[in-house]
């Protein structure tokens, strides 16, 4: 459904029957006829490419992070005391708080995975009946998604490489070559930083319609309590408080709209509305990625609203859950605080929340990796052997 290559040929002569004409056309008299296709249905192939790139992105960091997390549990260094044995890296604070994250990050990359089948399923039933309502949401989606994933994705199997020490850029590690396969991701189907240019529109035109009556659908929802969000204050008052979904929900609600609100009245201040959009192009792509950082923390919670069986296992999804989203809160903290979303004291009591959450991933974290099932065979890796015998 796209035209996007071409080739050119030396005297050739291809049969008009065989010059792949589904869509556009060449008459004999040599005249370029252009698809009568509505470009909306394009977008349905674009939606479900998407969602496979989003899928293979979890696919890819959980590699990385099995290999990197088997190989810290066996991996021993320093601490010795009087000849003892060393201790294992994985119980390091600060091997865990580089691990950790990207743990959670491939198990919430693979829920939101899932949810984006459900859209592509959904955006495919109503193009088949000519609705297109809810295509530019889609669109905007799957494009911040893409992006946000596969830009973590290949930076966490950097990170996954260097968690492993030196011996992380042996081949045989099998991290050099996952890296090397997977980083062009980041730029394929469209380059990751103006995809999320691409959002950032969708957002404005969201925010620029507030006022009119329509009410925000899907995931800019949370747009629709515009009142309450650019009000509202954190009610954390202990590090506890931080594993209330609701809570973390609204602070990254709040950061969100905060953050998109305040680059649609900047943009207001320009006469001409693109040259605003050009001078303000940093701002926008943060705003975005602050949405789309939010879609995922919303599905991750809402994946654990669902049943989940086996014994202690929604437990442990929950740690990580949490994980994920108070790593994003301190890594964007500058958003948080800014937007006046949280206290710098909150801020505080959500890293002790967090220290404690890796301490209680840590007894369970080979177990978390084991989980994806991956043979030695498909992680092709002497650091990441099932048995340990590295």
């Amino acid at each position: 459904s796209m035209d996007n290559g071409f080739l050119m040929f030396d005297h050739v002569r291809i049969p008009r029957d065989q010059m792949l004409m589904r869509l556009s056309k060449v008459t004999r008299e040599g005249e370029y006829v252009p698809s009568d296709v509505p470009k909306q249905l394009v977008y349905g192939t674009m939606v479900y490419v998407r969602q496979t790139i989003v899928a293979d992105a979890s696919n890819a960091l959980s590699r990385a992070v099995c290999i990197a997390t088997r190989y810290s549990a066996v991996r021993r260094q320093f601490g010795a005391h009087n000849g003892g044995i060393e201790t294992q890296v994985i119980d390091y604070k600060t091997q865990q708080n580089r691990l950790f994250p990207l743990l959670a990050s491939a198990y919430a990359f693979r829920f939101v995975g899932e949810w984006l089948k459900w859209l592509y399923t959904d955006v495919t039933e109503r193009l088949a009946a000519s609705d297109f309502a809810t295509l530019p949401e889609a669109h905007a989606c799957t494009a911040g998604l893409k992006s946000l994933t596969t830009t973590a994705t290949s930076d966490g199997i950097e990170e996954c490489r260097k968690l492993c020490g030196g011996h992380g850029y042996l081949w045989c590690s099998g991290l050099p070559e996952l890296f090397a396969v997977y980083v062009p991701a980041c730029t394929y189907e469209g380059d990751n930083v103006v995809l999320q240019l691409q959002v950032a529109r969708f957002l404005m035109k969201t925010v620029a319609q507030l006022g009119s009556g329509k009410v925000p659908v899907g995931t800019t929802a949370y747009m629709g309590r515009a009142a309450h969000l650019l009000q509202c204050r954190s009610g954390v008052q202990k590090a506890e408080d931080w594993l209330n979904p609701d809570v973390v929900l609204e602070a990254f609600e709040a950061r969100a709209l905060r953050m998109a609100v305040t680059c649609a009245k900047n943009l207001s201040k320009f006469e001409n509305q693109e040259q605003g959009f050009q001078e303000l192009l940093a701002d926008l792509v943060e705003a975005a990625i602050a949405h789309c950082q939010l879609i995922v923390v919303s599905k991750f919670i809402a994946k654990l609203e669902q049943d989940i069986g086996g014994k202690g296992v929604k437990k442990q999804l929950n740690n990580l859950c949490y994980i994920y989203a108070l790593y994003l809160l301190h890594k964007h903290l500058g958003d948080f605080l800014s937007t006046n979303c949280i206290t710098p004291k909150q801020a505080s009591l959500a890293n002790d929340q967090l220290r404690s959450l890796y301490t209680q991933v840590r007894p369970n974290a080979v177990a978390l990796v084991d989980a994806f099932n991956y043979t030695d065979h498909y992680l092709n890796s002497v650091l990441g052997r099932y048995d340990g015998n590295v």
